[in-house]
């Protein structure tokens, strides 16, 4: 099982970036996909999932209304769309999934594999 976090980058505050998270040799129908980021300094911290058995996706307050996630079936891919970014958006961002059967939450104990991150930076 494989998880390829990609689209970070350095972008200016209030610009756009897209996060893909590729899933290999899992399926996305068993399986949420959360996303969590950890800045310097900081502890990880969960900021969105997805649960496609229940078509529910979640966001912690600090990027609702600017972040989305989405799936793609065909490619076997979650995104996260993050708009009006802010410098304190900074951090690592990581995919991880988790069975569906666990009960969703951004818990990182149910996370039962993570991708290796990719780095944001929001800065001018």
């Amino acid at each position: 099982v494989q998880l390829q976090a990609s689209g970070g980058g350095l972008v200016q505050p209030g610009g756009s970036l897209r996060l893909s998270c590729a899933a290999s040799r899992l399926s996305l129908d068993f399986y949420a996909i959360g996303w969590f980021r950890q800045a310097p300094g900081k502890e990880r911290e969960g900021i969105s999932y997805f649960d496609s058995s229940h078509s529910i996706t979640y966001y912690v307050d600090s990027v609702k209304g600017r972040f989305t996630i989405s799936r793609d079936n065909a490619k076997n891919t979650v995104y996260l769309q993050m708009n009006r970014l802010k410098p304190e958006d900074t951090a690592v961002y990581y995919c991880a999934a988790a069975p569906l059967v666990a009960g969703v939450s951004l818990d990182q104990n149910i996370y039962n594999f993570w991708g290796q991150g990719t780095q944001v930076t929001v800065s001018s």
